[in-house]
């Protein structure tokens, strides 16, 4: 019986990177998208739930106990919204729906999307650092069973973002370059939805990965 997950997140870079990956995984049998609107992907394995307010997920209590564990790759850049509007989407967010996953399915695998430099201090001047960090201890105080954190580096976009924001379009043309000076700060989207999808499967004897773990974790043994 293969696992069924459910994605937040699935119309970013990491998010529709890992609904891609998992319709090719043999180990993965159901992939449920948390959205807003429906995506233009048709595919006997996936399937969308509209949800509009992202601090209320008593709606989804059912989809939670129904899956085996959800990736969570919802978030925007620090540099698109207020400093309000991304401390709800980065924090508030993803820990009210971790509460609501548990209450629902306490056995469920929660995978979470951080990043490169995420603060644990919770004292960086930087918002993301900061935040993301604040995230991850409080996803920490939470009773998962299995709770997995992914800090990947600068994310290497594989596939067209059709979305993409217009920074994100800027910097592309460099990614070559950072590549080459920097190469243990860059993972592909492949690598890392693959990286992820594998701690949904197959758990880690470590709860954070940051970029050297995550390639590790796709390049060894399935």
């Amino acid at each position: 019986m293969g696992l069924k997950i459910i994605v937040f997140g699935a119309t970013g870079l990491a998010g529709s990177e890992v609904i891609r990956q998992a319709i090719l995984d043999q180990g993965i049998d159901e992939v449920t998208a948390v959205v807003r609107r429906p995506l233009p992907i048709q595919h006997s394995k996936v399937k969308f739930v509209l949800h509009e307010n992202y601090r209320d997920y008593s709606g989804l209590a059912g989809i939670f106990a129904a899956h085996d564990a959800c990736i969570w790759c919802l978030g925007i850049s620090q540099t698109q919204v207020r400093q309000d509007e991304y401390i709800k989407i980065t924090y508030d967010y993803v820990v009210t729906a971790a509460q609501a996953m548990l209450n629902a399915n306490p056995a469920i695998t929660f995978v979470f999307l951080s990043g490169m430099g995420a603060d644990s201090q919770e004292k960086s001047r930087t918002l993301f650092a900061r935040i993301k960090g604040k995230a991850e201890n409080n996803l920490k105080r939470l009773p998962f069973k299995k709770l997995f954190i992914a800090r990947p580096g600068g994310i290497i976009p594989v596939h067209k973002k059709e979305n993409a924001a217009f920074f994100e379009k800027l910097i592309i043309p460099f990614y070559p370059i950072i590549r080459f000076f920097a190469p243990g700060a860059m993972i592909s989207s492949v690598v890392l939805a693959k990286a992820m999808l594998r701690l949904a499967r197959n758990g880690s004897d470590r709860m954070l990965l940051e970029n050297k773990a995550l390639k590790k974790l796709v390049a060894g043994p399935d």
